[in-house]
């Protein structure tokens, strides 16, 4: 949906760095906060980043909510490095039993969140929900993802930069329509890792500045009775496993 107002298109903007922005391993979300990031990803570039999940191509991801299954096609072909991610991650079981930890449809539908790994512990203060990341068993570290937007028409998507930050007007391939699945982070471009979010509603003014990668092909009226701190019962790739690359 079209917001009606600049202001009220700017007041919901401005609420991104407490919604969206909650990949940081700090639980300070204002405007003076900085995620993390891996200084190897800090500088813009036109090329996919090595060391990370690589997508080729499409899967799909059956999530369970409240018993019901919430379907989602993700795009490798527009987002390589994101939609690899969360491949990677629903593979491994990391969502299972997960909180939407912000739900927000107020003053308009806006989105439900969820992923943050701290999620699954109960004894985890509410307030601190939105501030954790995946943490690779591996290398025992957090584990990052550039912002990766491919412009309308591009052969290749762009990393580290909005597009606004890289001078470019083109919409990008992939819009915030309804149902859009969508990585958050704080305001450090480089900082997502495992929270999500599904769009309850057309959110252009996101365009350009938070990466999605797929969209909810079917089960959309449970997203839209998801309510905060609903946990995600199961999440698991039913199709294009195989397109999932690891070193």
């Amino acid at each position: 949906m079209a917001l009606s107002t600049r202001p009220f298109t700017l007041a919901l903007a401005a609420l991104l760095t407490l919604w969206l922005g909650a990949c940081t391993s700090s639980p300070s979300l204002d405007s003076t906060s900085e995620a993390p990031a891996d200084p190897g990803l800090t500088e813009s570039v036109a090329v996919a980043p090595t060391g990370l999940p690589m997508l080729e191509g499409t899967a799909t991801v059956e999530m369970v909510v409240n018993g019901s299954p919430i379907v989602m096609e993700l795009d490798g072909a527009n987002a390589p490095v994101t939609a690899g991610n969360f491949v990677d991650l629903v593979n491994r079981g990391v969502y299972d039993g997960l909180v939407f930890h912000r739900v927000v449809r107020d003053p308009q539908p806006f989105v439900a969140q969820g992923g943050d790994p701290q999620s699954k512990d109960p004894n985890v203060p509410a307030q601190q929900l939105g501030t954790g990341s995946f943490v690779d068993p591996d290398t025992q570290a957090p584990r990052y993802v550039p912002l990766e937007i491919k412009p309308a028409g591009a052969a290749e998507p762009i990393y580290s930069q909005t597009l606004e930050e890289a001078g470019i007007s083109d919409a990008p391939e992939l819009p915030h329509t309804r149902g859009a699945v969508a990585m958050a982070r704080s305001q450090a471009v480089d900082s997502a890792s495992a929270q999500f979010y599904i769009t309850l509603a057309e959110l252009p003014f996101l365009d350009g500045s938070y990466a999605v990668f797929g969209y909810v092909t079917s089960g959309m009226e449970v997203v839209d009775a998801i309510q905060q701190g609903d946990r995600i019962e199961s999440a698991r790739v039913t199709a294009g496993l195989e397109n999932l690359k690891t070193e």
